[in-house]
């Protein structure tokens, strides 16, 4: 929903409303002769007459035109969200009334904030007006986010990105400190993070102890829908639910905005458009497709991502985003529109080797050639040039494990061919997926196909999963490996450490590129300066 003109209103009025939301017993002898939004003020007596906000706040896609800010209620309740550049706020105070939280979208909620002033921190609390009585109020949760600079005034960017949250049976451990890897990436205070995919495990059923070898508990944090793989619509948005239990996810959200897009765990493992599960005796719900659309349903719900007009069914993953003059941002949507998992080595282009598209393919181009920022940053949900297989004779990702141009390469030949043939300058990838950390470096003089720009993919992951990988790399376009972490044994659990996010920092006065690779506790384990073509 677009927001409507904001309503400012002096100290007084904010006083008063602040005695409103902030919970406890209202002393009726202050308010009795106040009226706000034209009714008299309840007395609350209990939080259970309220609305309450049990899975915090978040903003998302980020922009130099607006953020989206979501939440959700607990019942039937009118979103309002007031946000001020000042954290006390005390002085320019403006309160913007959302949509309403129904039951047809899980009372969750989210509001277009335009036009907001340009590199300002901005302080922001939402609250949820009660439908059947709408004297009461929930308690505010505060927030806050930057806003993008002007286009031709500079300043240094800085984000980070991971993905893979909740797999392989790794939970919310409250001994561990739950997911702690996103109070580490918080700490670094960025300015957004990109999450590549993997958002929840809807296949991933979340047991409440498991053995580790050293004979030692880990202990999830469990509940009824989470036991089993998700297959109801219900069961989907339990999925996001869990994970904003964890405390450092919610503080997260509340702090830095978020660009999501989505891989295959929101559905099920390996999934395509058309596929039937015969072969997997945990679900009755056999139909992917079916399994996908609620799965979307959910994704759209819970993800603070920014509608074009109304309707959310509608709503595309794939997405771009500018961040001043320094970067643009281009997310992709490698699920919704791929052919079937093959063995992935048809020589010419059909249905069948489609992955991003030919609509999506034609979007991305247009867009890189658009960009007038000096670097384009392009997340993949999926890697490029590692071989991710789908059983003992299909693929999953791009690549094939052959060193010609065959299947879905031809699709990503095709745009590295038009990136080097229309010159567009500054490409980078950055991708996760594969539960490992890596750079890559693509060579076009070591490659099989060779009609492309050189160019740099970097991996970064599991937020909060098994650790695995390496992978083996396709040396169709190239790819050198520069960097990657290894792995002792397959699956480990967060608490060994190994688990990663990747980091991104642009100099606004020199234009320079640093990328970085962190661990759990936030150190770096490899950094790299790419200097751009020109500027």
């Amino acid at each position: 929903m677009t927001s409507k003109p904001p309503v400012k209103f002096n100290r007084r009025q904010f006083l008063v409303n602040s005695a409103l939301t902030g919970g406890g017993i209202i002393a009726t002898n202050l308010l009795s002769n106040l009226k706000v939004f034209g009714e008299a003020p309840a007395i609350i007596t209990s939080d259970k007459m309220r609305p309450n906000i049990p899975y915090g706040i978040a903003s998302g896609d980020i922009s130099s035109d607006g953020v989206i800010i979501w939440s959700r209620s607990d019942r039937p309740a009118r979103m309002i969200v007031e946000y001020s550049t000042h954290e006390s706020f005390r002085r320019d105070v403006r309160r913007i009334f959302g949509p309403r939280a129904l039951e047809h979208r899980d009372f969750t909620a989210r509001l277009n904030l335009r036009n907001l002033p340009p590199d300002q921190q901005i302080f922001y609390r939402v609250i949820f007006q009660d439908l059947g009585y709408q004297n009461i109020y929930s308690i505010p949760v505060k927030g806050t986010f930057r806003t993008p600079p002007k286009f031709e005034k500079d300043r240094d960017i800085f984000f980070v990105w991971g993905g893979d949250t909740a797999g392989q049976g790794w939970g919310i451990n409250p001994d561990f400190g739950g997911m702690k890897i996103y109070e580490t990436m918080r700490q670094l205070n960025p300015d957004f993070f990109i999450h590549c995919g993997d958002n929840i495990y809807a296949d991933g059923p979340i047991k409440s102890e498991v053995l580790l070898e050293d004979g030692t508990i880990w202990k999830n944090i469990t509940t009824e829908e989470k036991s089993k793989v998700a297959e109801t619509l219900t069961e989907f948005r339990a999925n996001y639910q869990y994970n904003l239990l964890d405390k450092n996810v919610k503080r997260f959200n509340a702090e830095v905005p978020m660009l999501s897009q989505w891989d295959d765990h929101e559905t099920t493992n390996n999934w395509y458009p058309g596929e039937v599960l015969v072969n997997d005796d945990r679900y009755t719900v056999k139909d992917v497709n079916l399994l996908a659309k609620r799965a979307r349903q959910a994704f759209l719900e819970y993800m603070p991502i920014r509608y074009r007009g109304r309707n959310p069914d509608k709503a595309k993953i794939y997405r771009s985003f500018n961040y001043g003059s320094l970067l643009d941002i281009f997310m992709l949507d490698e699920r919704t529109y791929r052919g079937p998992n093959t063995p992935n080595n048809q020589p010419v282009q059909s249905e069948e080797t489609e992955f991003l598209s030919r609509r999506q393919l034609r979007w991305l181009k247009k867009q890189l050639l658009r960009s007038k920022a000096t670097w384009k940053m392009i997340s993949s949900d999926m890697p490029l040039g590692l071989v991710v297989r789908d059983g003992s004779t299909d693929f999953e990702a791009w690549a094939n494990g052959n060193g010609k141009a065959l299947g879905r390469e031809l699709e990503l030949a095709d745009l590295l061919q038009f990136i080097r043939h229309k010159n567009i300058e500054n490409v980078v990838w950055i991708t996760a997926d594969v539960h490992y950390a890596a750079a890559h470096y693509y060579d076009p003089n070591k490659a099989q196909f060779q009609d492309f720009k050189p160019f740099w993919e970097f991996v970064a992951g599991p937020l909060n999963a098994g650790t695995f990988g390496p992978n083996q790399l396709d040396n169709t376009f190239g790819p050198q490996v520069k960097f990657q972490t290894v792995t002792p044994k397959p699956n480990l659990p967060p608490s060994e450490g190994q688990q990663f996010f990747g980091g991104v920092k642009i100099d606004s006065d020199t234009k320079v590129m640093t990328v970085t690779l962190h661990n759990l506790k936030g150190e770096i384990i490899y950094s790299i300066e790419l200097m751009p073509e020109k500027y």
